[in-house]
């Protein structure tokens, strides 16, 4: 019997390769990478290797369409926001399990991500949508303060600025037409003219992370984020899972969460939600139609000894209808930090590694930016590094990476005057 066939979608920024990659060769199945640029071995490996359109759904259909008559399709899986919708809309052509096509756009946008939610009474932040070239005394005056400036289409909290009083509106709007400026926002074309304005929500923030099975959240993991995100920027350092919010609480977040995802259409395959709670209960943030993004999935592990499962590969089994053993993760605490950039200009060194690596729980110590041009947020969004930890409790895996990112050094220089444009990575 020929092994199924899996064509998974990977943007040439992605940092998710090898993990999926590994996951499919631990399954058996017969492997097809599609990427946003063309490879040189792609006229060797002709089933192997696919050049596609991320930004243009309808012509990826059809150059997969055209592919699938040679080499059967059994499961499409997207890693990202960009190939959610390109999976979705190629499993829908080719009637394989998905997503519905309009969920995964509605999941993708944040305010009709907002009007969908707010209809179904899912709570979310009070809301305005307004056009990036609108007066911004105007617009000041008509903000209800604290308020987020949000861009509808920017991930990693990239362009999201928080606003107390109008002359920090009228700034932070500012800066967020030159971040939506940038060739790569441009790019987003008509989402980038517009902005969201919220509500800010008080409260401890919290990122789940779910498999959806014919619409039932199986939930994976609720990591807690243990440095507040109260602005102005939103810069997310450390995820800490199990969560030490009452068993009441994360409840309520799941429940949220299962809340949206239902009233966004989504029906099956990996979802990410940031999610916040208070005296009046969770509060939807973002729900995001795909897994947990950088290398963050490094974190999660799913059973016990010789049979645990990385994340990546309950997401391909899913997809490919093979069975789970457990969503259950194992039994100790699991933390990771998402190495923050301290100023902009070129990392060229970094100090401290193998102090860092000796910590007590520390997992692992991955610079993943080295050589590379950094930029701090809200500008930027790429961070130096991740720093992975284990331990008994949750609170000894979070002193863990704290420990050891105090032993790190960075030696970051000024960035050439002819610099290339930042890549974002997913």
């Amino acid at each position: 019997m020929p092994r199924p066939r899996l064509l998974l979608l990977l943007p040439s920024t992605t940092y998710r390769t090898a993990a999926f990659v590994e996951a499919a060769r631990r399954l058996d199945v017969e492997l097809t990478v599609a990427s946003d640029h063309s490879n040189v071995f792609g006229a060797e490996q002709p089933a192997g290797l696919l050049a596609l359109d991320f930004a243009k759904p309808e012509r990826a259909v059809e150059e997969v369409r055209a592919f699938a008559m040679a080499h059967p399709l059994a499961a499409v899986v997207g890693v990202d926001d960009d190939t959610a919708i390109v999976a979705a809309a190629v499993a829908e052509a080719l009637e394989l399990p998905h997503n519905p096509f309009e969920a995964a756009l509605a999941a993708r946008d944040k305010h009709r991500q907002r009007v969908r939610l707010a209809e179904a009474g899912v709570p979310v932040p009070p809301f305005a949508l307004r056009r990036l070239d609108e007066e911004p005394d105007r617009l000041a005056r008509r903000a209800s303060y604290p308020c987020v400036l949000k861009p509808l289409r920017l991930s990693a909290s990239r362009g999201v600025i928080r606003a107390d009083t109008p002359g920090e509106f009228v700034a932070a709007l500012g800066r967020l037409r030159r971040i939506l400026a940038a060739p790569d926002a441009a790019a987003c074309g008509e989402p980038a003219r517009w902005f969201l304005v919220e509500s800010f929500v008080p409260g401890p923030e919290v990122a789940l992370e779910g498999l959806l099975e014919e619409g039932r959240l199986h939930l994976l993991a609720l990591f807690d984020k243990p440095d507040p995100l109260d602005g102005p920027f939103f810069e997310e350092t450390i995820y800490v899972t199990p969560s030490r919010l009452p068993n009441q609480a994360q409840a309520a977040l799941g429940e949220c969460a299962a809340r949206a995802a239902c009233a966004l259409g989504l029906r099956g395959g990996p979802i990410h939600a940031e999610l916040r709670y208070n005296d009046a209960g969770p509060w939807l943030i973002e729900l995001a139609a795909r897994p947990i993004g950088g290398r963050c999935s490094q974190a999660l592990r799913f059973g016990e000894g010789e049979g645990r499962a990385s994340l990546e590969e309950l997401i391909l089994r899913h997809a490919l209808g093979l069975p789970i053993a457990t969503c259950e993760r194992e039994r100790v605490a699991a933390s990771v930090m998402m190495i923050p950039t301290p100023r902009p200009g070129v990392l060229r060194a970094v100090t401290g590694v193998e102090a860092a690596r000796a910590v007590e729980g520390i997992d692992e110590v991955l610079i993943t930016a080295m050589g590379q041009e950094l930029v701090p947020l809200p500008e930027g969004s790429r961070y130096l590094g991740f720093l992975f930890a284990r331990a008994p409790s949750p609170a000894g895996a979070e002193e863990a990476l704290r420990e050891a990112h105090a032993k790190l050094g960075f030696d970051i220089v000024p960035p050439p005057v002819d610099a290339a444009p930042l890549a974002h990575r997913a």
